[in-house]
């Protein structure tokens, strides 16, 4: 049995898995990290990128990468800690912070015309838009079949006023509280942040969690000085055989401060700098003495708070919910059912290809590192055999 009860032997599939992804072309560069007991194994196999700069520059623990909707467990914490200082209230109404959301109206028909309304049956609450259950958000549907969907689909991100201003002007699809929905409750709590600090949310990120956590390549943006070491991402091209193209260069959305700061999906991170914060929540709110939150508060914003009605109706895919359920800004896992993580276990993937859990019960932070687009869906052989590799590695 190896460091952190790990079997080295056992280590060597999740290396060679990782080393079938860059030889295969699927991506350039990977970092997977494992961390128990005190110990931690980390990998890095393949560059930065297929050309250019990056392909002489090896993936590495400070590479940084495009986190996407690990976004969200981050900016959840930084809004934990204006509830510890009484700066938000869980069950406040967030109107006088973001007024654009008072006096909501609620579509009849979700699936039915904009003009068919009743008015909210309650405030939107600070609660809600931690927990994903203000009645709005992600809305999956073919162009031209459900009239919201296509509605939210033209309120671009452009500055946060402008963008709260016009979300605001469209109905909630259901009822505050009735159910979960994806994505759009914590964009809106990055701008709740920013204006209950008078800050950006960069900069309360900055004050409130990364810097206490020396998390110091966590932003919205690359500056000049380290853009070398940011990783390019792709895609898969739909048009032609399938091979990656890329998605966004160095040199692209993130070389310079957006106007936009998506709490949802805009921040870059390196491995290093996630594990760092996800070994804080581990240990309670704290990392090698440095307390960002109280250990009650990490409790609460880890653990599920879904009620069975809404897991009910909620989720990507019937049935979704089954065995698992949402915390604050991220997932919470309520039934094992795979060589995975126990039930209690809490983390979120992100849209290029990373992936991020704790597992209290194994004492484990698990992460993995790429920049594809589309590639951490948890029905994907690639997340499975992840987590299967991980776990079956456990010698103690």
């Amino acid at each position: 049995m190896g460091a952190g009860g790990f079997s080295p032997k056992r280590l060597v599939r999740l290396r060679e898995f990782l080393q079938r992804q860059v030889d295969s072309g699927f991506v350039p560069g990977v970092t997977a990290v494992l961390a128990r007991h005190g110990d931690t194994y980390a990998e890095t196999i393949g560059t930065l990128a297929f050309e250019g700069a990056g392909a002489q520059r090896h993936m590495a623990g400070d590479t940084i990468c495009r986190m996407g909707s690990m976004s969200k467990p981050i900016v959840a914490a930084c809004a934990m800690t204006l509830i510890e200082d009484c700066t938000l209230r869980l069950d406040e109404p967030v109107d006088a912070l973001l007024p654009e959301l008072a006096d909501m109206s609620v579509l009849v028909d979700p699936d039915g015309p904009l003009d068919r309304t009743v008015p909210a049956n309650r405030p939107i609450t600070v609660r809600d838009l931690l927990d994903g259950t203000l009645g709005t958000g992600m809305v999956p549907a073919e162009p031209g079949t459900v009239p919201i969907a296509d509605a939210l689909a033209t309120v671009r991100r452009t500055t946060p006023d402008e963008w709260l201003r016009r979300l605001g002007a469209l109905p909630l699809v259901h009822q505050p509280g009735e159910r979960w929905m994806y994505d759009t409750a914590a964009d809106l709590t990055g701008v709740l942040i920013a204006r209950a600090t008078g800050t950006s949310v960069e900069v309360a990120l900055r004050e409130r969690i990364c810097a206490p956590l020396g998390m110091r390549d966590t932003t919205f943006s690359v500056n000049a000085e380290s853009l070398g070491r940011l990783a390019t991402a792709y895609d898969r091209d739909t048009t032609a055989t399938g091979e990656p193209v890329v998605e966004d260069a160095p040199d692209g959305r993130y070389s310079g401060p957006p106007a936009f700061e998506s709490g949802g999906g805009g921040l870059v991170s390196t491995a290093e700098d996630y594990l760092t914060f996800a070994q804080a929540l581990l240990a309670g709110g704290t990392y090698r003495g440095e307390r960002v939150l109280s250990r009650p508060a990490v409790a609460l914003m880890t653990s599920d708070q879904l009620t069975a009605e809404q897991r009910a109706v909620s989720g990507f895919w019937p049935g979704y919910f089954d065995a698992l359920g949402w915390g604050y800004g991220m997932s919470v896992r309520t039934r094992r059912t795979h060589l995975g993580p126990s039930v209690g276990s809490y983390g979120w993937n992100g849209f290029y290809g990373t992936i991020w859990w704790n597992d209290p019960v194994e004492d484990l932070t698990a992460l993995l590192v790429m920049q594809r687009a589309h590639a951490s869906d948890p029905r994907l052989p690639l997340t499975q055999d992840f987590w299967t590799l991980v776990y079956q590695s456990i010698a103690d």
